[in-house]
C-alpha cells in the first residue's frame, strides 16, 4: 500500500517540479491548489519514480489524480491500481485531460470507463484579451468598468503584501456575511463556500510561502475587491480566488482587468489565466462564459472496469 500523507509547505519544490514536467494546464496541477484545498477533498501525496501521486476523495468517492511527472508511466499506474485493490476500492482517476485519456487508453485498452466531467472543466483566457477587453463580445464588461470609474474616481490597485493582507481578511469576512444566503442551490452553495473559507484561511496564513500573487482594488479608503493566484507553469497563472462586492457595479470586471494588466506588466512570459472550473454552479458558469474563454481544459472521470487484469504494484519509496 502506498504511504500517502498530508501535503506540507516543504513539499512545494518537488511537487511543482513534477507538475511542471507534466505540462498540464489544469488547476489541479498547481501546488497551491493541492495545499489549499487538501482539507476539503482529503488530498494526500506520495512520491514515486519522478511522479507525484495524489489520493483524494469527492462526491464520487476515493480515487487518484492522474499521475504527474516524467518517466515510465506503466509502473506508476500499476502501483496505484494495486493500492486501490489493497484498500478494497475501485481504482478511479479524477480530472483526466484528453491527453491523459489517450495515455490511459493506450496503456490500459478497454480497462477504464471514461465519463465527461463538465462541471470540472477549467476556463482559460488570454492575458492580453482580459487586459484590454476589446471587441463587441466584451462591450458589456467595458460598460460596467466605465460605471465603476465614474463612481470611484479615486480608485487604485495595490499588490497584496503582508502589510495589507489583513484588509483582505476583513473584506472576506464581510463578503461572506453579506452573501451567505444568496439564491441558488442552497446546500451546494453553502458547502462550496465553507470549503472556500477553509482554503482562503490557509491562503492568508501561508501567502508568502506559497508564492501567491495578489492584487486588491481600493476606493474611498476601503477594499472593494481582491484576487489571488499562482503559477501552474511558466505560461499560465491559476486564479485561485476573486472577491468583490456584488452590489458595486463594475467591481468584478475591474479587479479581473487590473489583475490581467498587472500580470502582463510584471510577468510578461505568462500568456494565460486559468480561472478554474464552475463546479456546476449556474451563476458561476454564466459569469465565466460571459468572458468568452479562449479554451477549456476538458476533464474526465476514469473508472476501472471490474474484471480488468491484476498487475503487481510496489510500495512507494
Amino acid at each position: 500500500m502506498i504511504n500517502f500523507r498530508e501535503p506540507e509547505i516543504a513539499d512545494k519544490q518537488w511537487v511543482e517540479a513534477c507538475f511542471h514536467a507534466s505540462g498540464n494546464q489544469g488547476c489541479e496541477y498547481s501546488f497551491a491548489t493541492l495545499f489549499l484545498w487538501s482539507r476539503s477533498y482529503h488530498q494526500q501525496v506520495a512520491r514515486m519514480d519522478g511522479y507525484v501521486l495524489e489520493r483524494m476523495s469527492g462526491a464520487r468517492g476515493p480515487g487518484y489524480l492522474f499521475p504527474a511527472g516524467s518517466g515510465p508511466l506503466e509502473p506508476v499506474l500499476s502501483a496505484l491500481e494495486a493500492d486501490a485493490e489493497e484498500r478494497g476500492e475501485t481504482c478511479q482517476f479524477f480530472c483526466v485531460t484528453p491527453e491523459q485519456k489517450l495515455l490511459l487508453e493506450a496503456s490500459r485498452p478497454g480497462e477504464y470507463r471514461l465519463e465527461p466531467d463538465r462541471d470540472g472543466w477549467d476556463y482559460i483566457y488570454q492575458v492580453e484579451r482580459l487586459a484590454e477587453l476589446k471587441g463587441k463580445k466584451l462591450q458589456a464588461k467595458r460598460n460596467h468598468i466605465n460605471r465603476f470609474l465614474e463612481r470611484y474616481p479615486d480608485w487604485q490597485v495595490e499588490e497584496i503584501t503582508t502589510k495589507n493582507l489583513g484588509e483582505c481578511v476583513v473584506m472576506d469576512l464581510e463578503w461572506n456575511r453579506l452573501y451567505r444566503t444568496e439564491n441558488g442551490d442552497a446546500e451546494k452553495e453553502a458547502r462550496t463556500r465553507l470549503d472556500e473559507r477553509h482554503a482562503m484561511f490557509k491562503a492568508f496564513s501561508t501567502y508568502e510561502q506559497l508564492d501567491l500573487y495578489g492584487l486588491l482594488l481600493r476606493a474611498e479608503g476601503r477594499v472593494l475587491a481582491f484576487t489571488m493566484g499562482s503559477l501552474i507553469n511558466e505560461e499560465t497563472i491559476d486564479v485561485h480566488f476573486e472577491k468583490a462586492y456584488g452590489e458595486i457595479q463594475g467591481a468584478y470586471p475591474m479587479i479581473n482587468r487590473e489583475f490581467a494588466r498587472w500580470v502582463r506588466e510584471n510577468h510578461p512570459h505568462v500568456l494565460w489565466l486559468n480561472r478554474e472550473d464552475d463546479m456546476g454552479l449556474e451563476g458561476l458558469r454564466r459569469s465565466k462564459n460571459s468572458y468568452h474563454p479562449d479554451r477549456m481544459v476538458e476533464k474526465y472521470l476514469a473508472v476501472r472496469e471490474k474484471g480488468s487484469p491484476a498487475r503487481s504494484g510496489r510500495d512507494e519509496g
